[in-house]
């Protein structure tokens, strides 16, 4: 009996707009990796699998305990929390401290269980990922990486036999996504990860693909996947040529034999013109050729609709690639100062002082284990904590767009969100720039705290790209949410762009299509 068996799924929105129709997945494989691109529902088609969601038709059977992973659950966490108590220890931590001060109520012992070792089974871990030792220390004080971090181990020490799993891996670092490669591979349970995350995806088994023609399955990991997609793509290709080719035959064809046709019937008009022969004979043939004429253009445009019909179907099929094109603010050529830090000493993280001065041309990566003090100085750069020493000047104005892309609660639409900040351009000229970003059609009308992760970040990026300041733009993480393709345009877009930005991202094949200039490393001592 397979652990999750889904039934001609679909959801529709509150505006009758379908996401997705008659899904239908049986989960069988180990682990199982569910992909699409942005906006494809992959996050709501977890949340129905995991019955956290009502669909619009169909059903779901659940046959184990399942638990979860969402990427935007980081902001329900209370700030006021210790790291034991997050993790849901303190109670345990507190029986081993008063049985080490001599205390010997049997309540102690009861509270401890089997869990003897808990301190340096703690100790161990959180040292190995970097993170405080002190598991008093509040939540707020640790990293978004290192939020996640915790939440991962506590569903890996689950008893649940499915975690589903979207985008984990998302504020990790390079070491902390090697840790959760491990844990997935010695999980015991089955695992539905949804993910853009080659990295990750190549440790599947099985390789789901939500689009518009539905859920696709494909033996194998992402590798495998990528393969077969591509066998797949080359076959759809070679049979549409060979359909178009046939419908080019069959079209110069018919246009022969109606030619021929033609000259038949004016020679027979001719003829009768003449009266060698009599009206009744060759009214008999005109009735005749017209019959047989009649059929062949039946027998045509029978056969071209049938063609046309297979050659619609292949396109279906066929991998639309994606035009995104997002306006860009353009600097002068000018080589002109826009901060300047000296001998800078961050309150968190890093403890070295920072020397750093930033020109209009420089395009800086932003590097450093989670906790080394990334987003301090983002957050020291936007004035809202100060540097602990050293002195900070700016000469900029600046754009923030972090990793979160706060636009949930907000219940316009997207073609009135574009509009209230960029009064410059009319309704025709804004839908536009929306369709250069995937946005199309009705498309426009969605709320926004609809949009996917992704959907959110181009968004966000076109409504800061609209303005005609010079800024300097800080990028905290902005291609966490987005899929494999719109990644790579981003990349594409930043390394055309020739104004300054400072780039936080742990993705380094894309840092390298950044165009990044010089490194700024950041050290968790």
């Amino acid at each position: 009996m397979p652990l999750l068996h889904a039934t001609h799924l679909s959801y529709q929105f509150e505006n009758g707009v379908y996401l997705f129709n008659n899904i239908s997945c049986c989960l069988q494989a180990r682990l199982t990796g569910l992909i699409g691109r942005n906006g494809s529902g992959k996050s709501i088609l977890a949340e129905l699998l995991s019955q956290k969601r009502i669909p619009t038709t169909g059903s779901v059977t659940l046959n184990t305990q399942v638990q979860g992973y969402h990427q935007y659950a980081l902001d329900d966490i209370s700030p006021h929390l210790t790291i034991a108590q997050f993790l849901e220890i303190e109670h345990i931590l507190d029986a081993l401290d008063m049985i080490e001060q001599g205390h010997i109520d049997t309540k102690w012992f009861d509270i401890i269980g089997d869990n003897w070792l808990l301190k340096e089974k703690i100790s161990h871990l959180l040292l190995q990922l970097k993170l405080p030792s002190d598991t008093r220390m509040l939540c707020q004080k640790l990293s978004g990486g290192q939020l996640s971090f915790l939440r991962l181990w506590k569903l890996f020490q689950s008893d649940a036999g499915l975690l589903i799993l979207d985008e984990p891996s998302n504020h990790l670092d390079l070491q902390a996504k090697k840790w959760l490669i491990q844990q997935i591979q010695h999980f015991s349970g089955h695992i539905l990860l949804i993910s853009h995350d080659r990295l990750l995806l190549r440790e599947m088994e099985h390789i789901w693909e939500l689009s518009s023609l539905g859920l696709t399955e494909y033996g194998g990991n992402y590798d495998c996947y990528v393969n077969q997609k591509t066998q797949d793509q080359g076959a759809i290709e070679r049979q549409l040529s060979q359909l178009q080719t046939q419908q080019k035959k069959e079209q110069k064809q018919y246009q022969s034999n109606k030619e021929k046709a033609d000259k038949r019937a004016a020679m027979g008009n001719k003829t009768r013109k003449k009266g060698s022969q009599s009206k009744m004979l060759l009214n008999a043939m005109k009735d005749k050729a017209t019959s047989k004429a009649s059929s062949r253009i039946k027998q045509y445009q029978s056969h071209s609709k049938s063609l046309q019909q297979a050659v619609n179907q292949l396109h279906a099929r066929q991998a639309q690639p994606q035009e995104h094109h997002l306006p860009l603010p353009q600097t002068s050529n000018k080589k002109t100062s826009l901060l300047r830090i000296e001998r800078g000493i961050l309150p968190f993280g890093d403890i070295r002082p920072i020397q750093l001065c930033l020109y209009s041309n420089d395009k800086i990566h932003l590097q450093g284990a989670n906790g080394s003090g990334k987003s301090t100085l983002f957050n020291v750069l936007l004035k809202k904590i100060n540097l602990k020493q050293g002195k900070l000047h700016m000469n900029t104005a600046l754009y923030f767009l972090d990793q979160h892309i706060d636009l949930m609660s907000n219940n316009q639409s997207i073609l009135e969100y574009i509009q209230a900040d960029n009064h410059s351009h009319n309704e025709t000229q804004n839908r536009t720039l929306l369709a250069g970003i995937g946005f199309k059609g009705d498309t426009v009308y969605r709320p926004v705290h609809q949009l996917s992760g992704g959907e959110r970040v181009k968004l966000a990026l076109l409504t800061v790209n609209l303005n005609d300041r010079q800024p300097l733009m800080l990028l905290d993480e902005p291609d966490n949410h987005l899929d494999i393709e719109s990644k790579q345009m981003l990349a594409n877009m930043l390394a055309a762009y020739k104004g300054a930005f400072m780039l936080i991202s742990h993705d380094n094949a894309f840092v390298k299509q950044c165009g990044i200039t010089q490194t700024l490393t950041l050290v968790d001592l």
